[in-house]
């Protein structure tokens, strides 16, 4: 009895060490893998983490805003050339902020341990918003030579002569990226949760329409104005991550 209580301790003894040894795995170039799951203002997301050293890990995945549309009655601008009369008039529409991205980033632990920076690259699509409505108002209207569009700050995405409209905000489709964060791509333990915020740089957006060509306000007014769309040339990041280290 007393031999197998002492065998049953020796055994316990051997599979602690053996999890400590797990959990305390030395990270090297590419011996060690975790697959991760986050949430955040890139959508829902999953990746691949590797370690080339134990200070630089990379992670290459993809995210994705689940495809949604919200319904408004959205503003109208109308008007009339011929008559000299301007206007407004509503038109049922609906705003569409889904989206799929790539990512290849490469985290730097400075001192070895949970801070990091981070770099790269998103990729994909570059559609921020996608706008359409239609109006059989405006489809009467236009045959009877009104013109009508939706106003995005300084642009204007026109209605066509079937009283639809249909456009949105798009970037760059490769957006470079900084960031900083807590935790590891690769855990050092079986499971690790990770925090990081940043921002992409997508350059200066551009309105576009898919039923004509956008106007610029902004060329039609003397002396010019400073609009809020043409300074937001970055996406902000703010990401929550729970990653499993395969082996």
């Amino acid at each position: 009895m007393l031999r197998k209580f002492i065998g049953m301790i020796a055994c316990a003894c051997m599979l602690m060490a053996s999890a400590n040894a797990w959990g305390q795995k030395e990270l090297k170039v590419f011996n060690s893998l975790a697959i991760g799951a986050s949430v955040g203002t890139t959508g829902i997301g999953v990746d691949l983490a590797t370690p080339i050293t134990p200070y630089f890990m990379v992670r290459g995945g993809v995210s994705f805003i689940p495809d949604f549309a919200i319904k408004a009655d959205m503003d109208v601008d109308i008007n009339n050339a011929m008559l000299g009369y301007s206007d407004y008039r509503e038109l049922a529409g609906e705003v569409n902020l889904s989206r799929t991205s790539g990512e290849l980033l490469l985290n730097i632990y400075p001192t070895g341990g949970t801070f990091f920076l981070t770099g790269g690259v998103y990729f994909g699509s570059g559609t921020l918003i996608k706008v359409k409505g239609h109006s059989e108002e405006l489809k009467d209207l236009a045959a009877e030579g009104w013109q009508a569009g939706f106003a995005i700050d300084n642009y204007v995405i026109p209605v066509d002569q079937n009283g639809d409209m249909s456009g949105g905000v798009k970037v760059s489709n490769v957006r470079p990226y900084v960031g900083l964060g807590k935790g590891r791509a690769v855990p050092k333990k079986r499971i690790g949760i990770m925090f990081e915020i940043g921002v992409q740089l997508h350059g200066t957006p551009e309105v576009y329409s898919d039923t004509g060509i956008v106007s610029d306000i902004q060329n039609e007014l003397d002396g010019g104005e400073t609009f809020i769309i043409d300074k937001i040339t970055f996406y902000p990041v703010v990401k929550l991550r729970i990653c499993g280290r395969l082996f």
